[in-house]
């Protein structure tokens, strides 16, 4: 059988963050959930059982980690630097699919919580 599409994926990362427009979001912080899709050919890895023929996800979970203490006004400037730091540390990921979440966000009412969604192609292995 053959590999039409392969991924590695994390599910609803919970980080404490100091993202949001506002001061006091950057001050006190609050909680976001990260959902984290790559693209990336397995073929290999499922043939050899070799983690170095695969994304580490406890690689992307440290870049993750790594922009999410940075903060910032607007999740879609973390978002960014998320995608760009995964593709330089896999130059040959095909593409990411990232969701952050703010949970309970500031806006006088109650939503499960305000994302960012972002769909990268590398252009680079197309």
């Amino acid at each position: 059988m053959k590999i039409s599409s392969s991924y590695i994926i994390l599910k609803d990362v919970h980080i404490y963050a100091r993202h949001g427009v506002l001061q006091q979001e950057r001050l006190t912080g609050g909680e976001f959930i990260v959902n984290l899709k790559v693209k990336y050919p397995l073929q290999k890895a499922i043939e050899s059982d070799n983690v170095d023929d695969t994304i580490n996800y406890a690689k992307l979970l440290e870049i993750i980690n790594k922009e999410m203490q940075k903060p910032s006004c607007l999740l879609e400037h973390v978002a960014g630097r998320i995608g760009k730091s995964i593709e330089e540390m896999f130059p040959t990921v095909e593409g990411i699919d990232l969701i952050i979440t703010k949970v309970n966000p500031p806006m006088g009412g109650h939503t499960g919580g305000a994302a960012v969604e972002l769909h990268l192609i590398n252009d680079k292995t197309i």
